[in-house]
C-alpha cells in the first residue's frame, strides 16, 4: 500500500457526506457500518456478473465524438456511470468512502493506519487472504467490521484489509476512491435515496 494521505480522504468524503444530507440526523456507529457491509455485498455481486473496470473503454468513453456537447460535469458523470458505476471497484470504493466519512464523524485521525501493516496480526493477512476466494475475503471484512472492539480499530483494520483485497486484484483503489468521491460531489441530496 502506498503513502496515502488518509486524514485528507477522511475530511473530504465527511464534508461531502455532510453536505449532502447523510449527517442531518444523529445515528449510531453501527448504522454505517452496515452501510459498509451493503457496499461489500454489492461488489460481491459485481463480482458475481463480472462487472470489471476496463481501463481502455473508459479512455475512449474520455474521448467519444458523440460527448462533445457536454459540459466538463456531464461528461464526467456520462462516462463514470457507462465504464466505472456498479464495478467492483466503484464498490470497494464504496465501503472505503464509507469508512473514511464515519471516520470523520467521530473525528479519528488515520496518520496511523500504515502501523497496523506492521503488527504481527496484519503481516500474515496478505498471505492468508490470497488463499481465500473473493467471497471469502468480503466476509472476513464483514467480520471485521463485526468485531466487538474500538471503532477507530474496526475502521483502520477495514481500510488496510480492502486495500489489501484491491492489491490482490490489482485494482488502483486509490484512483478509484478519487473519481467516487468527485462524483458523490457531484449528486443529489442523500445521492437520492432514504438514508
Amino acid at each position: 500500500m502506498s503513502k496515502i494521505d488518509f486524514n485528507a480522504l477522511r475530511d473530504r468524503a465527511y464534508k461531502c457526506a455532510c453536505a449532502h444530507g447523510f449527517h442531518n440526523t444523529e445515528l449510531i456507529n453501527e448504522h454505517f457500518l452496515c452501510l459498509v457491509i451493503s457496499e461489500l455485498m454489492e461488489a460481491v455481486e459485481a463480482d458475481r456478473k463480472n462487472r470489471r473496470f476496463d481501463k481502455e473503454k473508459h479512455k475512449l468513453g474520455e474521448y467519444a465524438d458523440c460527448q462533445g456537447w457536454l459540459t466538463t460535469e456531464e461528461k464526467f458523470i456520462n462516462v463514470f456511470n457507462r465504464y466505472i458505476k456498479d464495478t467492483v471497484e466503484d464498490e470497494l470504493s464504496d465501503a472505503v468512502i464509507r469508512l473514511l466519512d464515519l471516520a470523520g464523524s467521530l473525528d479519528i485521525s488515520l496518520d496511523d493506519i500504515y502501523d497496523l501493516t506492521n503488527e504481527p496480526e496484519y503481516k500474515d493477512w496478505d498471505y492468508v487472504l490470497k488463499e481465500m476466494s473473493f467471497t471469502e475475503r468480503m466476509f472476513f471484512l464483514t467480520s471485521i467490521l463485526t468485531e466487538d472492539r474500538d471503532i477507530a480499530e474496526v475502521i483502520k483494520a477495514s481500510i488496510v484489509t480492502i486495500f489489501l483485497n484491491a492489491d490482490l486484484l490489482h485494482i488502483d483503489l486509490l484512483w478509484h476512491i478519487e473519481h467516487k468521491m468527485r462524483y458523490n460531489e457531484l449528486r443529489e441530496n442523500k445521492h437520492g435515496k432514504k438514508y
